[in-house]
């Protein structure tokens, strides 16, 4: 039997197993956190379905004193159609979803590359480097507006892609919680492929990286959302509107109407919708990338 095919095994059998053997899972332990679960899930959810009930409305019965499930007016689409036919939606939606790809592509890469060193290989100022990583993860982002933007200007990337995707194509606690993840693979896969012959970038390409599948969809689609959602930096770097993210586009078209809640809502919606669909498609990666990691508390 070979190394990969023992790891895929390995995998399969980690991913499967839901609960301890011996373990009711309808006992009441369980059933509490279920209900807990719930009650979150519905608390997160009214303001979603407020936010998408007021885009519904017309101005008048949105900016109403009186608060109604059902508008006087009725329920229609013009806070969207106003929304859309008011700015470059389409353009601003291409250049999101292009730059969060590339950042999501860099940052998964050079995360798992380090986290593998960190949790494999000894070199010279690890300790030194790793300490960096965690001050990283400490310091606020906004800190580093000032000098990132600086580096920009040197570099003639103001109003580019790159400008965009480069600063943020890092990302420290990715670093850290695929290291978690790496160290819990057994060393004793690795040290048979090396025994066959197999280079340590073999090894990370035909072992590690399939026994990570999880974790590397989970960590690639937060890094995504992340990235989608992100205003402060794209604002900063971009001033053709060509080249603004749908945060940054829809917060120019808010401006220029003023306080309307229903275009607030319905601006909100149309920069949350792709990222509902991005977890529908991939919620099952995510959940095991919650249950196989550092994520979920083992």
């Amino acid at each position: 039997m070979s190394t990969y095919t023992l790891s895929r095994g390995i995998q399969g059998r980690t991913l499967k197993q839901t609960h301890k053997p011996g373990e009711n899972p309808w006992s009441v332990s369980r059933m509490v956190a279920l209900l807990v679960l719930a009650v979150l899930a519905a608390t997160w959810l009214v303001p979603f379905a407020w936010a998408v009930l007021t885009s519904l409305k017309s101005e008048a019965d949105a900016g109403a004193s009186t608060i109604t499930l059902n508008p006087p007016d009725g329920f229609s689409f013009d806070a969207y159609r106003k929304v859309l036919s008011a700015g470059d939606i389409p353009s601003w939606a291409w250049n999101s979803l292009i730059t969060s790809v590339a950042i999501t592509l860099i940052t998964v890469a050079t995360s798992a590359l380090a986290g593998y060193a960190f949790s494999r290989v000894n070199f010279k100022g690890k300790r030194w480097l790793y300490a960096a990583i965690i001050a990283a993860i400490i310091i606020p982002p906004q800190l580093l507006i000032v000098p990132l933007f600086r580096q920009m200007l040197a570099f003639n990337l103001v109003d580019t892609y790159w400008g965009i995707i480069l600063p943020q194509a890092f990302a420290p606690a990715m670093v850290l919680i695929l290291k978690r993840f790496f160290d819990q693979i057994p060393v004793e896969l690795e040290e048979a492929a090396r025994v066959d012959g197999a280079s340590r970038l073999r090894v990370f390409w035909s072992i590690v990286l399939p026994l990570s599948r999880p974790i590397l969809a989970a960590v690639g689609i937060f890094v995504f959302i992340g990235a989608w959602n992100n205003f402060l930096w794209p604002f900063i770097v971009t001033t053709d509107a060509h080249l603004m993210t749908l945060p940054v586009g829809l917060q120019t078209v808010k401006s220029a109407y003023g306080l309307q809640y229903a275009q607030n809502m319905a601006s909100a919606i149309l920069a949350a919708l792709p990222l509902v669909v991005v977890f529908l498609f991939f919620q099952r990666q995510i959940i095991k990338g919650i249950a196989t990691t550092g994520f979920g508390g083992q």
